[in-house]
């Protein structure tokens, strides 16, 4: 592919890969929320459990507890799966001395329309990555508050029946 310049191309290109590179910075914000989230589900899932387990409700053979304990393993399945290792994709490959070298040959122009190809790319691949994470985190956290739900009407269940 032959690339011609505009007059005013060079700027629009430098542009152009300045606001992919914003963007490409708001979606790693956005990664480092997700891990956050995910750290506070961790935490709030593990309190849950710590409870059950102090006040040995979760150990009382009822249907409660069966559902708890279901709660427990998906949600904590699902927080697991968000936290599995995912490789975020970046540009340029430095490990690649092929990609290098391919990159010096390039005129400026096209090495930032190339750069600029590599960031779309990436994004995608990104997104890809944090929508699965972002998902998980929404399906734990409604995992989450369905055993709390659970929880604390096994409370008032205990509580109804010692009055």
């Amino acid at each position: 592919m032959e690339f011609e310049p505009k007059p005013d191309g060079f700027v629009t290109l430098n542009l152009t890969i300045q606001d992919a590179r914003s963007v490409l910075d708001q979606q790693q914000q956005l990664r480092q929320l997700s891990l956050t989230q995910l750290n506070i589900l961790f935490v709030t899932n593990t309190a849950l459990l710590t409870v059950l387990s102090i006040s040995r409700l979760l150990f009382t053979v009822s249907l409660f507890s069966v559902a708890e304990v279901i709660g427990f393993l998906f949600s904590f399945s699902v927080l697991i799966y968000a936290l599995l290792p995912r490789q975020p994709l970046v540009t340029p490959n430095l490990e690649d001395q092929e990609s290098i070298e391919r990159y010096l040959a390039l005129s400026p122009d096209e090495y930032r329309l190339q750069m600029l190809t590599n960031l779309i790319a990436v994004y995608q691949a990104n997104k890809q990555r944090l929508d699965d994470i972002t998902q998980a985190l929404s399906l734990a956290t409604y995992f989450v508050w369905a055993t709390l739900i659970i929880t604390l009407s096994h409370v008032l269940w205990i509580v109804s029946l010692a009055l």
